[in-house]
């Protein structure tokens, strides 16, 4: 097999092979964390700065140019502010989120839906307290059919017809999944607005296998993700936007960190520019751009890998598309979210 196999292939085909049958690894997620709100910690629920409702798509596409099959994450999600006139100086949030990843060349499918509820009480005049919690359904299948393994190598080839030797007794797996969230938000004037978090997910550590096989723990590691951002006007046309995401899941970690900075195009804010930077340490330069115009904001970001792997992709990572609606349903309500507005 060597013989045949160059070495960057054989490092491409075990990488593609083993994210597709591992299920440890680091959780789906989307460099627009800032555009997932309900995925980074479900104390977001119902934290809608520009209205009392928001719906938003992210579509993520990754490693096509290592051939065979790219991994696809799409998110659709939407959230809503309620009982605001009945809790005083503060409301409920509700929501919910579908997400959907196909990865590699056994098309590991994972599907996601859960329902999120949060309360958000002022405290004080200047500072917001958020806590939220959900509850998800969660399906993974994978196509063995589309995979090889070593006992099927003949010396010449991989023979499909020859039974794998591995200890799979399903193709498909459900399970239920638990997570719990805190969210603190603090603004001192109409020009600064700090907001940090911390959540939980698979606090029930449910079992995610598709092996029979007990010599080894079965049930998923708790994912933690916390995050730090800021929102500063610096004048009449400029907002910047300085943030920080961690996430660890056993010995997976993930740190992002950058700005947006946002350009008033019009005067009131109606339409706006959006520049921004990140970076994923040890792993790539994440550019952004976007325009707002009124109640819609489209986003568009790029990975460029800085990792070892750019060798081999040319530092062609991934890109991701966010398209983001807010809006009010009931305009006889003031705002109540805090935020940096023009």
């Amino acid at each position: 097999m060597k013989k045949l196999l160059n070495h960057k292939a054989l490092l491409i085909a075990l990488a593609l092979v083993s994210a597709s049958v591992t299920t440890k690894a680091q959780d789906l997620h989307f460099s627009q964390y800032f555009n997932a709100p309900l995925l980074v910690n479900p104390a977001n629920t119902g934290f809608t700065p520009e209205g009392d409702y928001r719906v938003g798509i992210n579509y993520r596409n990754q490693w096509a140019s290592l051939g065979g099959n790219p991994y696809k994450t799409f998110s659709l999600y939407g959230d809503a502010q309620v009982l605001g006139k009945r809790i005083e100086n503060g409301w409920l949030g509700v929501g919910g989120a579908l997400l959907r990843d196909v990865a590699g060349s056994g098309n590991l499918t994972s599907t996601r839906a859960f329902g999120s509820v949060a309360y958000h009480q002022a405290l004080g005049l200047g500072s917001l307290l958020s806590a939220g919690f959900n509850v998800g359904w969660v399906n993974k299948r994978v196509d063995f059919t589309k995979l090889t393994f070593d006992n099927q190598w003949n010396g010449k080839f991989f023979d499909v017809s020859t039974p794998s030797g591995e200890g799979f007794i399903t193709n498909q797996i459900n399970y239920f999944s638990l997570q719990a969230g805190l969210n603190y938000a603090y603004f001192p004037n109409d020009n600064t607005y700090l907001n940090a978090g911390i959540s939980m997910s698979n606090i029930n550590r449910p079992r995610e296998s598709f092996s029979s096989s007990d010599t080894f723990d079965q049930r998923i590691s708790r994912r933690y993700t916390t995050f730090l951002n800021g929102s500063f006007k610096v004048n009449d046309l400029w907002i910047v936007n300085p943030n920080i995401y961690v996430s660890t899941m056993a010995t997976a970690w993930e740190v992002v960190a950058g700005v947006n900075a946002q350009r008033d195009l019009t005067g009131d804010g109606d339409a706006q520019l959006i520049l921004g930077a990140y970076y994923r340490v040890k792993d790539a330069i994440v550019p952004v751009v976007g325009f707002q115009k009124g109640t819609y904001k489209l986003t568009f970001s790029y990975d460029a890998t800085t990792s070892g792997l750019s060798r081999y992709n040319q530092t062609r990572g991934a890109y991701e598309i966010s398209i983001v609606k807010q809006g009010l349903l009931d305009v006889s309500q003031p705002l109540k979210c805090p935020a940096v507005r023009f």
